[in-house]
């Protein structure tokens, strides 16, 4: 296809017009307005009007600096409180919008080119204040094309036909229920007709009424959720409730919209219409998709039918743009959706009472946000962001400090920005990449559903149970790993343990220290077909059968899965307490924000609701309509891959003790992120700090500002007078770690772009997941692993190598055979610019940590190179990839032990041992497939022995 081909061509949503329906863009904020943004969207024929609401406003002046300035000036200028405040912020947003869409508003001859503004929600409940209020607004505002925003509550009904018989422009909001569409479509009928009976022209006003889509199915789909786990249900009730699943909030729609068009036969319009008057247009709102299992666009692509609006959300409208299929779908199914609805009194499904819940729930909700707002911009107005977002600084040496800033300039003139945040792949390799950018969207769609998250902590809470287990991999156990470490037991709550170990001793110790009886598992994996999750599943689930009944034992499992995943039938079939869905459009290691790290935490005691609240505040700071320079996200990605692609390819991570355990979570963004094509950021973490390094290092320091550690401070200190490259993040307390996960993951994002590669898969842990797959396999079939030779064997320990590595080890010993000879040999081939990696298949324990730590300090002081630990098999799941896929710079040492006793695995010939031992070798034999430089050690005997013998052959060997 032609450039020119590209460019007259209409994409999916300007193929909306088509079908004589509009786009409205649900969001609003300065620099989108500032930057051009909004008007692009407007010329482009994407959108043409706009909506806004308390949360909008909320995230907007809460995470980001956009509106830093006019608050000191307003408050330069007049000593006002919060709400004062925020309505003049609040409006010259408005003003400008309107404004920008003035010129469609003339040439649609009032049709669309409006924006909203809301009444407060505290008066949702007052007709009198509520009119008063909306009058005020609308004198204020002065701009022809202004809605004002009325909830279609008892008490707006009333306020809404007076607006509209005084002339006023309304944006009936929060319509859930045909009852209530009915009562609104009067009002405005009723209104009109008063208008006119004045004189009034009623071609110069317009209304829409907002009907909410997506939290009626999230409502309905949870009911039919509960009546489905019934242990009395009979087949025919359980095929019925599953067919309605997603069918409810299209097909109320639907019947709506059939009411509408019988509305528009109707006398009392017509006479209304042939004197000029505009129909009150039904728009489709909260229509971005909250279940994974649904299509992302589902709530645009079936409610398209002439004379209505969609607002739709930014990353929904980036979906559409992209992959959008447009059809007159309204007008489809309607004897269907009638079904549909007929079906739910059979279920004991009773909708009215769900959309009056809705209504509550959503004034509520609306109240909620404007709390939030009035309390953010009260926090603005004192102290301008202050520590309520996280600080983040650098030091670079002119060199590179010049290359990042050419970087930022060119992020900033070419939109990337704006690209990555409309899912751009070419940002990356032009693959599949948009397919992965959901995590974008998280933190929204999580806050948008929080009753959900609420609702699982109280059932946990009203448990009598001790521990709860988790049971995962790599994305899947890091993030709960971080939040258990760094929370601890939450009073009131059980303790949250992490299991991430094929290893026996650690499954063993894992059992020893819980009273089965009195433990709740999760089961997390997004794939549901991950090796290790699914025999620690069949291990524990059987052991539980034992401890409490197979009758009640799925009662103390819950799952997190990605939607038809084999994990998925595992728990239905086992009748699991809870299963939670990912978003199949969120990696692994993405995912912290998602239900793999919000549903544990959850569990465990953390106020979810402030966490995910202030993570969403860096989400508004990285947003697309942040310039690139003061985009935190942004900024740190193109540091860290500038820095890669300028040899300091060594990320060396400093975080204080409360925080520690995000080291480990970021080892696995970075690592499977950006290593791979030979290139990559190699995490270096917990590594002993010193001053003296080569220049192949930059480092980050996250300070926990509540609990910092002084001897970092100084540490790090010393590394900026040194001229090192030093990255500085300063953490105000615990609960804002959710906005280092979104800073870093967008970084990790933006770094792989500078990079050019993709930033999303993991094609070498696939390697090694199959050379394992292979192994476990042949295992069963013949009950051994293969053979192995030892190159040389001594004091209990036995090294291992392939062909091509025992032939350049061979190659450069200068003595007899022995030990430390061979470790000499292995050690020498460390030159500058190199790592060294000890990857340890052995129990994951202090002891064993202490000794390792010596010998990576040895190794470092030695070399004055960068050293990594990683424990397997969990490393697989994280640095594995940048190891087999990343730099050919790495020197590695796998450590194997011979386990004192193994554990069988229910269902399969082989045991816990075996996996390891099996996980091991693939793990090696991908590394020696990749041509890098590795040499394995088995500690024939007692792992604590044997890791002695090792510590001192590896201080003798390098002398």
């Amino acid at each position: 296809m032609s450039v020119a081909q590209t460019l007259t061509q209409p994409n999916a949503l300007q193929k909306l017009k088509d079908y004589h329906q509009s786009v409205w863009f649900d969001y609003i904020r300065r620099c989108s307005l500032e930057s051009g943004e909004l008007q692009e969207l407007v010329a482009d024929a994407e959108i043409q009007g706009v909506t806004s609401n308390p949360a909008i406003f909320q995230k907007a002046i809460a995470g980001s600096t956009d509106y830093d300035a006019a608050l000191s000036a307003l408050e330069r200028d007049h000593d006002q409180d919060a709400i004062t405040l925020y309505e003049q912020l609040a409006i010259a947003d408005i003003q400008a919008t309107a404004d920008i869409l003035k010129p469609l508003y003339d040439r649609t001859n009032r049709l669309d080119g409006y924006v909203s503004l809301e009444v407060s929600p505290y008066l949702a409940e007052e007709s009198e204040q509520s009119l008063q209020e909306a009058k005020r607004l609308w004198q204020t505002v002065n701009r022809p094309n202004l809605m004002i925003k009325v909830p279609a509550t008892p008490a707006g009904i009333p306020v809404i036909q007076q607006l509209i018989s005084e002339g006023i422009n309304v944006n009936v909001t929060l319509l859930f229920s045909q009852t209530a569409y009915l009562a609104v479509a009067e009002a405005y009928i009723s209104g009109l007709e008063a208008y006119t009976a004045q004189g009034g022209d009623p071609s110069h006003i317009a209304s829409v009424a907002s009907f909410f889509i997506s939290r009626i199915d999230t409502a309905i789909d949870a009911q039919i959720a509960e009546r489905l786990k019934a242990p009395d249900i009979d087949r025919q009730t359980t095929v019925l409730l599953q067919s309605l699943q997603g069918k409810v909030a299209i097909a109320n729609a639907k019947r709506v919209y059939q009411d509408y068009l019988q509305l528009c036969q109707g006398s009392r319009w017509q006479a209304l219409a042939q004197k000029g008057a505009q129909p009150q247009r039904l728009l489709w709102a909260s229509t971005g998709t909250k279940n994974p299992q649904y299509r992302d666009v589902l709530y645009v692509e079936e409610l398209i039918g002439a004379e209505t609006v969609n607002t739709i959300p930014p990353s929904t409208l980036a979906a559409f743009r992209d992959h959008g299929q447009p059809r007159a779908s309204l007008t489809e199914g309607v004897k269907e959706a009638d079904l549909v609805i007929a079906s739910l009194p059979e279920v004991g499904i009773n909708l009215d009472a769900v959309t009056d819940h809705l209504l509550a729930q959503g004034v509520q909700l609306f109240q909620q946000a404007f709390d939030q707002l009035l309390s953010a911009v009260e926090h603005k107005r004192e102290v301008q962001l202050g520590d309520a977002l996280n600080r983040q600084t650098y030091s670079l040496p002119p060199d590179l400090e010049a290359k990042v800033q050419a970087t930022l300039q060119d992020w900033q003139t070419t939109g990337k920005v704006r690209r990555l945040w409309a899912m751009d792949a070419s940002l990356w390799t032009g693959t599949d990449e948009s397919q992965w950018l959901g995590w974008l969207g998280t933190t929204e769609d999580q806050l948008a559903h929080l009753t959900t998250l609420e609702s699982l902590s109280r059932d946990v809470q009203a448990l009598d149970i001790n521990h709860i287990l988790l049971l995962g991999m790599g994305g899947s156990s890091l993030c709960p790993e971080v939040m258990k470490l760094t929370f601890g037991q939450v009073d009131g709550y059980p303790e949250l343990l992490v299991l991430d170990s094929t290893d026996p001793a650690q499954v063993q110790a894992m059992v020893d220290q819980m009273d089965l009886k009195r433990t709740l598992f999760i089961v997390s994996s997004k794939s549901g077909s991950t090796l290790e999750p699914n025999i620690f599943q069949q291990y524990f689930f059987d052991l539980v059968q034992q401890a409490i009944g197979p009758e009640v034992a799925g009662s103390r499992f819950i799952a997190i899965t990605d939607p038809g995943s084999q994990l998925q039938q595992v728990a239905e079939a086992c009748h699991f307490r809870h299963l939670f869905f990912g978003l199949p459009s969120i990696g692994g290691r993405y995912s912290a924000l998602s239900n793999f790290g919000m549903v544990p935490a959850a569990c465990m005691g953390v106020d979810v609701a402030q966490f995910l609240d202030a993570a969403e505040e860096m989400v508004h700071s990285c947003a697309a309509s942040v310039p690139a320079i003061d985009n935190p996200g942004v900024v740190l990605g193109i540091v860290l891959g500038e820095a890669a692609q300028q040899g300091r390819d060594k990320l060396t991570l400093i975080a204080s003790p409360g925080i520690a355990d995000i080291g480990a979570w970021l080892e696995q963004l970075l690592a499977e992120s950006t290593g791979k094509d030979s290139t990559g950021i190699i995490p270096v973490n917990q590594e002993p700090l010193g001053v003296n390094y080569d220049c192949d290092r930059i480092f980050a320091y996250i300070r926990l500002d509540a609990a910092p550690d002084p001897a970092q401070d100084q540490q790090v200190a010393a590394l900026k007078a040194a001229g090192h490259p030093v990255i500085q993040i300063c953490v105000t307390d615990a609960y804002q770690l959710g906005q280092e996960f979104f800073r870093w993951e967008m970084a990790t994002a933006v770094a792989g772009a500078v990079l050019n590669i993709h930033a999303f898969n993991q094609p070498d842990v696939e390697a090694s997941k199959i050379a394992t797959r292979q192994l476990t396999d042949a295992y069963e079939q013949t009950g051994l692993l293969p053979t192995e030779t030892p190159i040389f064997q001594e004091a209990g320990l036995q090294l291992f190598t392939d062909p091509d590595n025992v032939a350049v080890l061979t190659a450069s010993l200068s003595a007899e055979p022995s030990l430390c000879g061979f470790l000499h040999a292995h050690l020498s081939r460390i030159h500058p610019g190199d790592y060294f990696a000890l990857l340890a298949y052995i129990q994951m324990n202090e002891v064993h940590r202490e000794q390792l730590q010596i010998m990576r300090k040895t190794v470092c002081d030695h070399k004055q190179v960068a050293t990594c630990l990683g424990f397997g098999p969990r490393f697989l799941h994280s640095t594995g990839q940048a190891y087999k896929g990343g730099p050919n710079t790495g020197v590695f040492l796998q450590i194997t032990g011979q386990d004192e006793v193994d554990i069988p695995i229910p269902g399969h010939g082989y045991s816990f041992g075996v996996v390891k031992a099996a996980q091991a070798r693939g793990d090696f034999q991908v590394l020696a497939e990749r041509k890098r430089r590795v040499l394995r050690v088995h500690l024939v005997s007692d792992i604590e022995l044997g890791l002695n013998t090792l510590r001192v052959a590896i201080q003798g060997a390098l002398p």
